[in-house]
């Protein structure tokens, strides 16, 4: 079994407790204006350009017969100051495994555990189940949008130690808008998690005007009653790498 992810962060500090190692699994069914990760948003991997460092030499028009390269067209290996990147590739469960281990030996005991994140890492749900198994002894967690068939929810929630779950928008018509999906399933995942036992903590990202309004912050806590809860700044930053990615930033 294979999953396709875009990045593996070490010393990470904010994604659960202690110092852990971030996974980004590629896809997300979410299409938030703001997304400050769009490259976890297509399941495929994307090739990259930073403009920025290009000095129009044209290398990467030289043809190649690297495998990587034949889907984009360009050889990634050809620029001289490495302006293209290819962002994703696949990776077996015993593959990812052993390369997650071997992160946790380097650390030893000042280790805190695994986080999987996204994109939505629910999107490769089966395949995140297994790796759970593979990792088990090891503190485990996921960033959750929520956006999953409860069973799928139940089932993945039920392997993991921690959850760091997103309640963005509490209007249902209003989430459709700027997120591109209802919440009603994420509201019951929510329930769900709650009735768990499970130590969970619930996230809402400061967007200008849309999530940071003091009627969507209210509702958002009259939902989540007494369960942690945790503002996350806006990243102004968030459209710089929509562009590099040929893709539109929205908000």
């Amino acid at each position: 079994m294979k999953a396709t992810i875009f990045d593996i962060k070490e010393m990470a500090v904010h994604d659960g407790p202690g110092i852990r190692t971030t996974v980004f699994f590629k896809g997300c069914p979410l299409r938030c204006r703001w997304c400050h990760n769009p490259e976890g948003l297509s399941m495929k991997p994307q090739l990259m350009y930073k403009e920025i460092r290009c000095i129009g030499c044209k290398n990467c028009q030289t043809e190649c017969d690297h495998p990587e390269c034949k889907p984009f067209g360009q050889c990634i290996h050809a620029c001289p100051e490495n302006c293209l990147e290819i962002v994703g590739r696949d990776v077996t469960v015993n593959e990812l495994a052993e390369e997650l281990k071997q992160s946790a030996n380097v650390l030893g005991d000042t280790f805190g555990g695994f986080t999987f994140s996204g994109g939505e890492p629910l999107m490769q749900a089966e395949f995140l189940s297994e790796l759970c198994d593979k990792l088990k002894g090891y503190n485990l967690c996921i960033e959750t949008s929520g956006y999953a068939e409860t069973e799928i929810f139940k089932k993945v929630i039920e392997k993991l130690d921690f959850i760091i779950m997103d309640i963005k928008i509490a209007d249902t018509l209003k989430h459709k808008e700027y997120t591109g999906v209802y919440n009603e399933q994420i509201l019951a995942n929510f329930e769900i998690l709650k009735n768990s036992g499970k130590p969970y903590i619930i996230r809402t990202p400061l967007i200008p005007n849309i999530t940071d309004t003091k009627e969507n912050l209210t509702a958002i806590k009259e939902i989540i009653g007494d369960s942690s809860f945790e503002e996350i700044p806006y990243n102004s930053m968030a459209g710089a790498k929509y562009k590099m990615l040929g893709m539109e930033y929205k908000l």
